[in-house]
C-alpha cells in the first residue's frame, strides 16, 4: 500500500475501471437482446486456460469478436473488485484518501479496443457505458471522473454523447491513435474535435486499439503527434487540448527533433551543429498543447531537464496489473522532489497542475 501523499490536490490522471454485466444495463430491450456483450468462460466448457492466469481466461463476447474479461489478483493490483468495479464507490474514495489522491480520472478497459465495427452496436455499447459510468461516479464529489467514450461510427451521436459526457462529470474525450483505419489527424473527426474544443473537453489518446491492449499499441501514439502537427490540426482548433496516456513520454525528444530536422530540410540534410535545435522541447508542446503521461521505468529527471516540466502528468493504471501498472507512481514522482531529482515545484507541476490544466479541473 503506497504511503500517503504529502503534496495537496494530486491528481490520478489515468485510472480504469473493469466493466461489469451491469454496464450493459443502461441498453434498451432491443439492444440488450442483441447487441449486449456476455460474457464467455472457456474453462467451463473444457477449454485449455490462458497460460500464467491465475484462472481459466474469459472473454466479452459480442458480434462475432472476443475481448478478455480479466480476472485480477487483488494482491498484484493493491485493488478489490469492489474498487476496480465500482461496486463500492465509497471504498474506492477512502483508498483514494488511504493513498492522498485527491481526483482519479476513469478510462475503460475492455472498451480500450473498440468491441464492433457496426455502428448500431457500438453505439449501443458505448452509449450504455458512459451513462452507467455517469451514474456510478456522480456521488463522488467530483473526485472520480472520467472520459466520455464516443461511437466514432455515427458522429451525430458521437456529439451528443459529448455533450452527455460534459453534463455528467466526463473530462475528457477516449480517443484511439488509429479508430477504424482512419489516423487522429483525419478530417473525418474534425466534428468531434471542434465539439470537444467548444465543450473544454481535451482529446486523450490512450493505448489500445484492435488487437484489444497496450503492449505493442504504444507505436502508434507515439506517432500521434507528428501526425496532428504534420496536418496542423492544433492550429485548426487552436483552444483543443491533446493528451497522449499509457505510452511512455521518452520518445519526446526523438519526435520533436525529427520534425525539426523535417521543418529544416532544404535539398540538403542540415548537420546539428548547423541547425541545433535552439528552442526546448515545451516550446513545441506548449504550442500545441499537448500532454504526457510519465512512467517509473523512465529518466524523470531527464525528460524535465529537456524542458517537458509544464507536459508531464502520471497515473497509476489503478485495477489494472501489466507493466505500466504502478500503484505508488506518484509517491515516485513526490519522492523525486524529496530527493531534490527535480524540483518540488517540479513534482508538484507533474502531480497536481499540469493534469488539472489538462483535464480542465
Amino acid at each position: 500500500m503506497p504511503e500517503t501523499l504529502k503534496i495537496k490536490g494530486v491528481v490520478d490522471a489515468d485510472a480504469h475501471v473493469d466493466e461489469t454485466d451491469e454496464t450493459w444495463d443502461y441498453m434498451s430491450a432491443d439492444e440488450k437482446r442483441y447487441y449486449r456483450p456476455i460474457t464467455v468462460d472457456p474453462g467451463a466448457v473444457g477449454q485449455v486456460a490462458v497460460k500464467g492466469d491465475v484462472r481459466p481466461q474469459r472473454f466479452w463476447l459480442v458480434d462475432g469478436r472476443t475481448g478478455l474479461r480479466r480476472w485480477r489478483e487483488d494482491e498484484r493490483t493493491g485493488t478489490t473488485r469492489e474498487t476496480r468495479e465500482l461496486v463500492d464507490v465509497p471504498a474506492r474514495l477512502r483508498h483514494m484518501d488511504e493513498m492522498g489522491v485527491d481526483v482519479q480520472v476513469i478510462y475503460p478497459t475492455y472498451l480500450l479496443a473498440p468491441p464492433s465495427s457496426n455502428p448500431e452496436i457500438e453505439l449501443a455499447i458505448y452509449r450504455s457505458y458512459n451513462r452507467w459510468l455517469a451514474d456510478k461516479t456522480a456521488a463522488s464529489n467530483g473526485r472520480l471522473r472520467w472520459v466520455v467514450v464516443p461511437p466514432m461510427l455515427s458522429m451525430d451521436k458521437t456529439i451528443e454523447e459529448l455533450r452527455y459526457g460534459k453534463e455528467h462529470g466526463a473530462v475528457g474525450v477516449f480517443k484511439r491513435a488509429v479508430d477504424y483505419g482512419k489516423a487522429i489527424s483525419d478530417p473525418y473527426f474534425y466534428p468531434l474535435y471542434e465539439e470537444a474544443e467548444r465543450l473544454g473537453l481535451p482529446i486523450c489518446t490512450h493505448t489500445g486499439g484492435d488487437n484489444g491492449g497496450a503492449g505493442n499499441m504504444s507505436r502508434p501514439q507515439v506517432g500521434v503527434f507528428t501526425s496532428l502537427v504534420t496536418r496542423n490540426v492544433p492550429e485548426r482548433f487552436p483552444k483543443l487540448r491533446f493528451g497522449v496516456v499509457e505510452a511512455m513520454a521518452s520518445w519526446i525528444s526523438y519526435v520533436i527533433a525529427d520534425q525539426r530536422a523535417k521543418n529544416a530540410y532544404s535539398g540538403s540534410q542540415k548537420r546539428y551543429s548547423e541547425n541545433p535545435m535552439s528552442e526546448p522541447e515545451e516550446d513545441f508542446m506548449r504550442a500545441n498543447r499537448f500532454y504526457i503521461t510519465c512512467q517509473t521505468s523512465e529518466d524523470i529527471p531527464y525528460l524535465v531537464r529537456t524542458g517537458c516540466e509544464d507536459s508531464l502528468i502520471v497515473g497509476t493504471d489503478y485495477t489494472h496489473g501489466d507493466q505500466a501498472s504502478v500503484l505508488d507512481a506518484l509517491n515516485y514522482i513526490e519522492d523525486l522532489g524529496e530527493q531534490e531529482e527535480i524540483t518540488m515545484d517540479q513534482a508538484r507541476k507533474i502531480l497536481v497542475d499540469n493534469p488539472r490544466a489538462f483535464y480542465g479541473l
